[in-house]
């Protein structure tokens, strides 16, 4: 048997079978050898490609927390991006706004951030009343977790001061009851943004959706979740040429709505998965923590009150009845917990559920961010068969603001990595797009180094070395997507799935290694980015 591709240079598979070779061997989309450029030469015939990379193989990366489709869109124009990659100037930011209106009319921005964009007015509704007085405006929060409505978009969406806050949401009132013009948790959100989005054609969104699967296999990516699946958009996933294999994760609702059965796809797009929110944002002042807010300018800038605490989103029951009712449907949880208190009633609701019986087989159970869960709740999750997926970009954008919102000693353990590794526990690396950019080989480098983007090192006793690191971002967070049977690692029988860099990451300074060349990015075996 003759091989389709032959792929020489310095391997990393991620697999401790063989963890480096010098060549694979691939053949109808899956690999079929790995070893020496010995033991791969039988395999050449007169039409094998050979490429000869001179550079570092690895498995393709995997964005274990990501929105796919939320970040196409994002990406496609239908909505105005504000976001602090983009705009890092309050001045860029208002005038974006206003150039929108002024040409669009009915307008929605995404990436609101009084954090990283200093000096932003306070996103009133008068102010947003103001901009746009007779056409519906919403300004989505960077943080996906808050979003910003004039009257006219109230209107539009049916929203008065009489429509009950949903399960896992609510939206902002005054003393008198009447609106404020913010909703806060997708539940909310989704309903002032749901007639907007209704403008969305399926071809502009079969567009975005390519254009988004070529973005995220330039750096190199070749599987990504969607962690807030709307099941109106699977048949659109259908007409997509899509080169990024998906896993979906539908949002809950407060009972069993799901109307398909998990695992339900293939080995591109396959639904696994059902997502909720125990708290919300700590930029927008809905983390559930033990530790409040402090008397801050960056603490003022949001809004929040200096000794504000915020209670979950839901209680114990309601989170109780929601997980049950998927859970015995056979769905894996991912919940997110940004705050020690969200996480430990996850802890305690999930802890309940499992009535003392700790899950075999794949990651059945997932907390998303952990971002400031303590040793003890680490300990106690992988105890309980729980897996966690971390966020080291926080550190990167917002760690001096994690420290003038919270303290130096909340800053040091944000993000804890080295400290959910030493339980035993398999984790992942996420970048959550659109919040931050899909970019692995940045993640990877933060959370080696701890690393601000002004330079200042936050709680280096967390940061993981570059090989954990990397299996954070291949073979570990397969394994939490119920994928690596077929990927994470280059292992005879999965997929040639896997990424060409111009260095090994392990041989550069830490620091050098979100500036690696992706050199080309194959899935399946097919070259779906680069030259090479």
């Amino acid at each position: 048997m003759t091989a389709d591709l032959v792929v020489r240079g310095r391997l990393r598979t991620m697999d401790p079978a063989r963890p480096h070779a010098q060549a694979l061997a691939a053949r109808a989309g899956r690999i079929i050898a790995v070893g020496t450029s010995a033991d791969i030469e039988p395999l050449r015939g007169p039409g094998t490609r050979v490429i000869d990379t001179g550079g570092c193989v690895l498995p393709g990366f995997v964005e274990a927390h990501g929105h796919f489709l939320g970040d196409a869109t994002v990406q496609s124009g239908a909505l105005v991006d504000i976001r602090p990659a983009v705009l890092p100037d309050a001045g860029q930011v208002v005038a974006a706004v206003r150039d929108a209106v002024a040409a669009r009319g009915d307008t929605i921005c995404n990436g609101w951030d009084g954090l990283l964009q200093k000096g932003l007015p306070e996103p009133t509704l008068a102010w947003l009343d103001g901009l746009a007085p007779g056409t519906p405006l919403i300004i989505l929060h960077n943080s996906g977790h808050a979003a910003y409505f004039n009257s006219a978009a109230a209107r539009r969406a049916g929203v008065t001061r009489d429509t009950p806050d949903p399960a896992g949401g609510r939206f902002g009132r005054d003393a008198s009851g009447e609106l404020t013009g913010t909703a806060y948790e997708p539940a909310a959100i989704g309903q002032i943004t749901a007639p907007l989005q209704a403008r969305a054609t399926p071809d502009a969104a079969v567009a975005a959706l390519t254009a988004e699967s070529a973005r995220v296999n330039a750096r190199g990516v070749t599987m990504m979740s969607e962690m807030a699946f709307a099941p109106a958009a699977r048949p659109l996933l259908g007409h997509v040429p899509l080169t990024t294999r998906l896993r979906l994760y539908e949002v809950s609702g407060p009972s069993l709505r799901s109307d398909v059965e998990p695992g339900a796809g293939d080995d591109m797009v396959r639904q696994i998965g059902i997502k909720m929110w125990a708290d919300g944002s700590p930029w927008t002042g809905n983390i559930a923590a033990g530790f409040p807010y402090l008397a801050s300018p960056a603490t003022a800038s949001i809004g929040v009150r200096p000794g504000h605490r915020h209670a979950p989103n839901y209680t114990h029951a309601e989170l109780l009845e929601i997980s049950r009712a998927y859970r015995s449907a056979g769905w894996q949880l991912a919940c997110h917990a940004n705050g020690d208190e969200a996480a430990q009633q996850v802890l305690d609701v999930w802890e309940e559920m499992l009535g003392g019986r700790r899950p075999d087989g794949p990651p059945m159970l997932r907390i998303e961010h952990a971002s400031s869960m303590r040793p003890e709740q680490f300990d106690r999750a992988h105890a309980l068969g729980i897996t966690c997926s971390l966020f080291p970009d926080h550190i990167y954008y917002w760690g001096e603001a994690i420290d003038d919102l919270f303290g130096s000693e909340v800053a040091e353990r944000w993000a804890p990595l080295a400290t959910a590794l030493r339980t035993g526990m398999r984790v992942s690396l996420h970048n959550d797009s659109p919040v931050t950019p899909v970019h692995p080989l940045h993640n990877i480098a933060v959370a080696a180094t701890r690393l601000s983007r002004h330079g200042r090192a936050f709680g280096l006793a967390e940061s993981i070395g570059v090989e954990q690191a990397l299996r954070a971002q291949t073979i570990d967070a397969a394994w939490q997507l119920h994928a690596d049977d077929i990927a994470g690692s280059l292992t005879p029988g999965k997929y040639a799935d896997l990424v060409v860099l111009s260095a090994d990451p392990l041989q550069v300074p830490p620091e050098e290694i979100e500036g690696l060349d992706v050199q080309a990015t194959f899935l399946a075996g097919t070259q779906v980015h680069g030259a090479t």
